[in-house]
């Protein structure tokens, strides 16, 4: 579920001068098929260098860097703290380096003045003013963590009884938009259904946009929170039709919610999980690496290997897990053939590893039971996925999803299968992640009819 956007985040430092390094530097990385921009923004302030960095690919700008130094003509941008680095050696105009994120090391090449190349994207169903719809731009608390957030409402024109739709991102920081690869699927749904009659509440992620950061690391459980009081807070303002549509861990999220908030009244899950976190996981992990061109006999063994980090985990009873984690790993990577893991960095892989899977997010999600809340859920359910969906494979999780609405005596629910449909629900050829941002196509229109035609019959 958890898309692959990488966390570029905090990175200024000291500087030793060989050569002028200030300016714009661009290059690109190829992940998964997929070749992804990157922008350094270098300049000086007094004896130090400082940087930020753009990629344009996934909407990202002027993120702050923590360390940038050069020394003998070598450029190196640390944020080990979060398993990031890039470290590259300056020739004529271009740098030729490694750039590092957790276990993965990939070539990164970049050019000085590069960022004139034209990274934009046709996004044809992105909405453009003027709209035929009022918004209403929001905030309020969560009393629980005393976060603020902050959204907007789309109110449908000449209608005064409609319903709305609180939207729920998946996993990772996200805008209001869900925006990914200039693509804005939220924005585009919650046009499609003001036009249609229907008001939204979209929401930026804590930390993201106009919401505010929560010192604690937070869980699912605490971003459910987060949309409980934003149902709350639309109730207050009035509205009694008030559901939830939730995308990837936003349909993970919506359950929790309508079992805990009698003012709920609908649920449409896109792409949620239907069955146990880790088997969704291990079939995740499967299908990637084999749509990403991965050797099998390698993607096997990350698939074994995995299952077991995931059981360790969750029956984990000592005082550091992290730690323990981490030699788990060591010894399970030694065990792989040298073509599949070097054994020079064996060490680091097992570190980076332990430290992504024992954060307190991923703790919890793998720890997860989707039937605990979707058994319990009496009140109309749409569950949609795309049949080329590797992130929330389709048939286990729908079936996951009828199973725990009929043991609840659920009689208003429906699940659907699009065929030919990706995670992001695009229409397109393999589902691979590489195909994300290539796609001009934001969301099939045959979604978005099924999603509206089916709250305006509730």
């Amino acid at each position: 579920m958890k898309k692959l956007i990488f966390a570029f985040t905090l990175f200024s430092s000291f500087v030793g001068f060989c050569q002028d390094i200030t300016g714009t530097w661009s290059g690109e990385l190829e992940v998964q098929g997929t070749k992804l921009p990157l922008v350094f923004n270098i300049k000086t302030e007094g004896n130090f260098l400082k940087s930020t960095l753009d990629s344009p690919k996934q909407g990202a700008k002027d993120i702050p860097v923590k360390s940038t130094l050069f020394e003998n003509n070598t450029l190196t941008i640390d944020a080990s703290d979060l398993g990031i680095s890039y470290q590259g050696k300056l020739n004529n105009n271009k740098i030729e380096g490694v750039f590092k994120q957790g276990n993965m090391q990939l070539p990164l090449n970049i050019e000085k003045n590069g960022s004139q190349k034209d990274y934009t994207f046709n996004r044809p169903q992105t909405p453009k003013e003027p709209f035929n719809y009022k918004t209403e731009e929001v905030s309020f608390e969560n009393p629980i963590d005393k976060n603020v957030l902050a959204g907007t409402i789309s109110i449908p024109n000449d209608k005064k009884e409609f319903p709305i739709v609180v939207m729920i991102t998946g996993s990772g920081g996200q805008n209001r938009d869900e925006e990914l690869f200039g693509h804005k699927p939220f924005a585009v749904i919650a046009d499609d259904f003001a036009r249609k009659g229907i008001a939204t509440l979209r929401l930026d992620d804590r930390g993201v946009g106009g919401s505010s950061k929560v010192e604690k690391k937070s869980t699912t459980a605490d971003f459910a929170t987060d949309i409980s009081s934003a149902v709350d807070f639309l109730a207050q303002k009035g509205y009694t039709n008030i559901g939830l549509l939730g995308h990837s861990e936003g349909g993970m999220i919506a359950p929790i919610v309508a079992t805990t908030n009698n003012k709920v009244k609908f649920i449409i899950s896109m792409a949620g999980p239907g069955i146990k976190i880790t088997d969704l996981m291990l079939k995740q992990i499967e299908q990637g690496g084999l749509l990403a061109g991965e050797n099998p006999e390698k993607v096997k063994l990350d698939v074994q290997t995995s299952k077991k980090a995931f059981d360790y985990i969750i029956n984990y009873k000592n005082n550091d897990l992290q730690k323990d984690l981490e030699v788990f790993y060591t010894n399970e990577l030694k065990t792989y053939p040298p073509a599949f893991s070097e054994p020079k960095k064996i060490e680091e892989e097992a570190k980076n590893q332990s430290k992504t899977l024992t954060s307190p997010w991923f703790v919890y999600f793998l720890r997860f039971e989707p039937q605990d809340y979707i058994s319990k859920i009496k009140i109309p359910v749409l569950a949609l996925n795309g049949s080329k969906d590797f992130q929330v494979d389709a048939a286990s999780n729908l079936e996951g999803f009828r199973k725990g609405l009929s043991k609840a005596g659920n009689k208003k629910f429906e699940v659907v299968n699009f065929e030919g449909l990706n995670h992001l629900f695009q229409e397109c050829k393999t589902g691979a992640f590489s195909e994300y941002a290539e796609i001009e196509q934001t969301i099939a229109p045959k979604v978005l009819d099924k999603m509206s035609n089916w709250i305006l019959k509730l």
